[in-house]
């Protein structure tokens, strides 16, 4: 049994309409048709709340429908990869907010009287700044070129 039909079962065996079953998972009813009539697929939000209504493990409302199951695949990859990108960019713009720290204390030093200290050496200063910025660019280009892959 295909992922629609199995809906359209669980839901009518709870007694509910589409109408229903749309408020309980915070949809519209149209979203519910489409996916009673395999015109469309839940998000993997969905469909953990139907597994939670329905008292069924996951495995139990994907495995029958090889479709769904590659979306939901393609879901979890989505979420995992943005959010591992951005912490290498991160990772990129503490190195840049290092480099432009030190430039900013070496023009006060040399335009003006004042000789501000760099507070934790020099390895830090020249090299970690740069170190940061490669890592965080090499990171999230494999990232990026990951996500391609998949």
């Amino acid at each position: 049994m295909d992922f629609a039909d199995k809906l359209k079962k669980l839901r009518k065996e709870k007694g509910w309409s589409q109408d229903d079953l749309a408020e309980k998972l915070f949809v519209s009813r149209q979203s519910v048709s489409k996916w009673e009539i395999g015109q469309n697929y839940p998000s993997i939000e969905s469909i953990i709340r139907l597994s939670d209504l329905f008292d069924m493990t996951i495995d139990d409302l994907l495995r029958s429908d090889v479709a769904l199951t590659e979306k939901v695949i393609q879901d979890s990859k989505q979420l995992a990869h943005p959010r591992l990108k951005f912490w290498f960019e991160v990772l990129f713009l503490f190195g840049g907010v290092l480099m432009l720290i030190k430039l900013a204390v070496l023009l006060i030093n040399n335009l003006t009287a004042l000789d501000l200290p760099l507070i934790g050496g020099k390895l830090i200063w020249n090299l970690g700044s740069v170190l940061f910025m490669i890592g965080g660019a090499i990171g999230s280009d494999g990232v990026k070129e990951k996500y391609k892959e998949d």
